[in-house]
């Protein structure tokens, strides 16, 4: 459990929820950042409830706080007058694994995400949800039990707060808010911003291992037998794919919805606005990114195997054809043999003591021609 309040530029951490329910315990410029684990979620809806009620004057919706203890929930977005809900799905932390201490199953009856075989970089296509409900004054965030991406915020966010309370204070409000997100909208984002980096790196690894297996499919000498590997990169690549279009739905109608809103009336809020816009958008580019990338990797795997059955059609080809011209070779050879070893008491030159000699300085004449004629025809072209 993380609970960070965020003033101006001060950014300090609590301990424990009780003390923020009651009334002003949180200051009126700043705003809460909640992030919590699915079981601390649960074991603390009570408490998170009431401090919604005393911050925002409303509570979370059962139907929303349902979505947020799922743990197989696609990436979807949902809103209500007062607050949004936002579900985006992130690289889960190890192969695929169950939670801790949620071995039976998820909260909804689903089963546990199964360890994917293959490559270590496939089991990384596993993934799980991260919950936000954002308020005017309060983001709740829910998150899976590592909560990885939540600590490796919380660390960056704590920084910037320090270093903006320790050191000189900002030249303006650009510099501010590069450090410190400047409402919960904003904190979001740059939360959903650092999953979807996740996903550029799996998109590297994924790009190194496929660029191996292409060579090996591609080299008529090797003798490529990982197949169950490949196809599991194909249906990962697939199942990829698919979790980004959600991802990139529900950031579309986060868009979608600001861009509906009334236009602010005052300076700082139409700023705060238009840098939220331009977050949003940002990450909706990245997750295009990601979904452009899978989709080139998926061609190119379908690419490499067509590629892989034409080089290894070719060298069959190839050794069909310099069979064959043995055969045409040896073909002439044997008719001489054969008409030789006919049972004719008279035959020419099988009587003659140099017969043989003649035979077969005509029998090694005429391979020579036909290996110089097919030689010339390139049949027994040499291949690399």
């Amino acid at each position: 459990m993380r609970i960070i309040e965020i003033n101006r530029s001060q950014v300090s951490e609590h301990q424990a929820l009780a003390p923020l329910a009651v009334p002003g315990a949180c200051g009126a410029q700043g705003y809460l950042w909640i992030s919590l684990t699915r079981e601390e979620f649960r074991a603390s809806l009570a408490e998170v409830q009431q401090i919604l009620q005393s911050l925002c004057l409303t509570q979370l919706v059962d139907l929303h706080v349902a979505d947020l203890l799922n743990d197989q929930l696609p990436s979807h977005f949902d809103y209500t007058s007062i607050y949004d809900v936002l579900v985006f799905r992130r690289l889960a932390n190890g192969p695929g694994q169950p939670a801790p201490g949620n071995g039976k199953g998820t909260s909804t009856g689903e089963p546990p995400l199964v360890a994917r075989r293959g490559p270590p970089v496939l089991r990384r296509v596993d993934t799980r949800p991260v919950g936000f409900a954002v308020f005017d004054r309060v983001l709740l965030s829910v998150h899976p039990e590592d909560g990885a991406v939540r600590d490796a915020f919380a660390v960056r966010l704590l920084a910037a707060g320090s270093a903006d309370g320790q050191g000189a204070p900002a030249l303006d409000a650009r510099a501010t808010s590069a450090r410190v997100p400047t409402g919960t909208a904003d904190l979001m984002l740059r939360v959903i911003n650092q999953i979807v980096d996740g996903y550029l790196d799996l998109r590297r690894e994924l790009t190194r291992q496929l660029d191996h297996w292409q060579t090996e499919l591609i080299d008529p000498r090797s003798r490529f037998t990982n197949w169950s590997a490949l196809m599991e990169t194909r249906q990962s690549l697939h199942h990829l794919d698919e979790i980004c279009e959600d991802q990139r739905a529900a950031i579309q109608d986060w868009i979608d919805l600001l861009e509906t809103l009334p236009s602010p009336k005052g300076e700082a809020e139409q700023r705060e606005r238009e840098l939220i816009m331009v977050r949003s958008r940002d990450v909706l580019e990245h997750i295009e990114r990601v979904v452009h990338h899978v989709r080139r990797l998926e061609q190119n795997a379908e690419t490499a195997v067509q590629m892989h059955f034409s080089v290894q059609g070719h060298r069959a080809n190839d050794i069909m054809r310099v069979l064959t011209v043995l055969t045409a070779i040896f073909l002439p050879l044997n008719l001489i043999a054969g008409i030789f070893g006919m049972n004719f008491e008279f035959i020419p030159l099988v009587h003659k003591a140099d017969g043989f000699w003649i035979a077969m300085s005509a029998m090694l004449a005429i391979a020579l021609l036909l290996v110089v004629i097919f030689w010339r025809k390139r049949y027994l072209a040499r291949t690399r």
